[in-house]
């Protein structure tokens, strides 16, 4: 299956700069909570922000995972245990993720790094 756009996305307050910093040396179009001035905000919004600009939310954070289970609508969250790990795999598997699904092949998909 050909893709015609690859994923972007957004990574919540909790995930680490070198994370950002690596994703961007890959190509990878990357918003963050903290360029985007939703530092503090509800996880709510920093879900529905990521959906209103079509990014995959990425984050260590299990509320995101209890709004999935509430049947809050979303492009798609990419989620691991904070210390599971290392930032090289973590980098590593989302720029896989990237390859691997089209953006309107995410929405409403968790999947776990």
């Amino acid at each position: 299956m050909k893709r015609t756009k690859t994923l972007r996305f957004h990574l919540d307050e909790h995930v680490n700069g070198a994370v950002e910093h690596a994703l961007r040396k890959h190509g990878l179009d990357i918003t963050t909570t903290h360029g985007t001035e939703l530092h503090a905000s509800a996880d709510p919004t920093q879900l529905e922000f990521a959906a209103s600009r079509n990014r995959v939310l990425v984050t260590y954070d299990r509320d995101f995972l209890r709004l999935h289970k509430a049947g809050v609508s979303h492009t798609g969250i990419a989620y691991c245990d904070q210390g599971r790990r290392t930032r090289r795999e973590i980098i590593r598997r989302l720029v896989a993720l990237s390859g691997q699904y089209a953006p309107e092949e995410m929405a409403n998909r968790i999947v776990y790094l």
